[in-house]
Parts: structure tokens; C-alpha cells; sequence
């Protein structure tokens, strides 16, 4: 995608978006602590105590990356956080160059259907946006950085949403002081070649 190769530019910063679930699981009985010569165990029962949502931004030239923990995944809950991502994280960018996939709530009509009309334009204006083609999610960085949060927090039984609300700001912190970038190699040749099925025949 030719929009991961523009230089970095503060005012029009290129932004991927993604959206991931996690199942809390609550403990039947509580887990025995490892000791010198025997590891942790954990029986195999557990209970559920229902899902967590997440919203993955990540802006791979800068290193920064933001992530919430909802109940829901609505329209209204996608329009919100466009609403902080515009407001709060990119108060002096004159546009987002927004990269996700084509997710039915991922439209300017949830704005619409969120805000007062003139609240929903202010916002649209202030994006640019660029979808993933179908079956071609994967080109959505977000998905590398949501594949490492799940790696590195998300790995174990969570019970609660207050528990992993502090353990992804836990995670995030730590990502953004060390400010990871993603070092992106597949060029627009690649994908000429890779995904010559979406491209229009002559």
C-alpha cells in the first residue's frame, strides 16, 4: 500500500485501526504457586465472565500505539473512538490518514448516527480514509500490534474487565516508552503480484 512509504508527516500522521475480542475467564478454583522444584498449576476448570472488546491504533513511524478495552463494538462505540483519537491524541494533525478494514461500522454514517450533524462533519473532515481490500486485512499494521499484545498480555486467563483494562495500560506504557516502530517491507510491486485477483483486469 502505497500509503506506508509517505514520509512522516506530524499533520496528516498515518493511523491504522483494528478491532480484537478477549474472553474473560475467571478461576473455579484458586490456582497453586510454583515452589522450588514444582511448577504453577491451574485446574483446567474455569468460568466465563463475558468479552472484552479492544480497539488497536498504531502509528507505526512514530512508535505510538493506543488501545481501549469496551463491552460493546458498535457503531457508536467506533465513532467514539474516533472522536478521542481526533481529539484527544491528534488535537493538531489537520488530517488522520486512517488505515482498517471495511467492517460495516467502520463508515462516516456512524458518525452521523453518533453525533449532532455538524459534530459528525467536523470529525469526517479531519479524515482521510484508506480500507483494506477484501480478504486483504493482513495489510493492516494494527493486526501485527494486536497479534503482539495478545502474545505479551493477553496470553493467560484475565477474569475481569477492570483486571484488563490495567494490564493493557500496563502493556501500552511499556510499548510507547520504548517507542517500537514497525519496519514494513511489503511494497506495492508485492502487491501487484501477491493480490493480482483485486486489481481491475485490463
Amino acid at each position: 500500500m502505497e500509503i506506508y512509504h509517505l514520509p512522516y508527516n506530524p499533520e496528516f500522521p498515518v493511523v491504522c485501526m483494528d478491532e480484537s475480542c478477549k474472553q474473560l475467564i475467571g478461576e473455579v478454583r484458586n490456582p497453586i504457586p510454583c515452589a522450588p522444584g514444582r511448577p504453577a498449576r491451574m485446574d483446567d476448570e474455569y468460568v466465563r465472565n463475558g468479552v472484552a472488546e479492544i480497539f488497536m491504533e498504531v502509528e507505526p513511524l512514530a512508535g505510538k500505539r493506543h488501545v481501549e478495552v469496551t463491552e460493546h463494538r458498535t457503531r457508536k462505540d467506533w465513532a467514539s473512538q474516533i472522536k478521542q483519537m481526533l481529539d484527544r491524541r491528534y488535537p493538531e494533525a489537520a488530517k488522520v490518514r486512517l488505515v482498517m478494514d471495511n467492517l460495516n461500522t467502520h463508515n462516516i454514517a456512524s458518525l452521523y448516527e453518533t453525533f449532532e450533524p455538524k459534530e459528525a462533519r467536523r470529525l469526517a473532515e479531519r479524515l482521510e480514509i484508506h480500507y483494506t481490500p477484501k480478504h486483504g486485512s493482513w495489510l493492516n499494521m494494527a493486526e501485527i500490534e494486536l497479534s503482539v499484545l495478545k502474545g505479551q498480555c493477553l496470553n493467560r486467563r484475565i477474569a475481569d474487565m477492570a483486571t484488563m483494562r490495567a494490564e493493557v495500560a500496563a502493556w501500552e506504557r511499556n510499548r510507547n516508552n520504548s517507542t517500537k516502530k514497525i519496519d514494513w517491507q511489503f511494497t506495492t510491486s508485492d502487491a501487484r503480484v501477491k493480490l493480482k485477483r483485486l486489481y481491475p483486469k485490463q
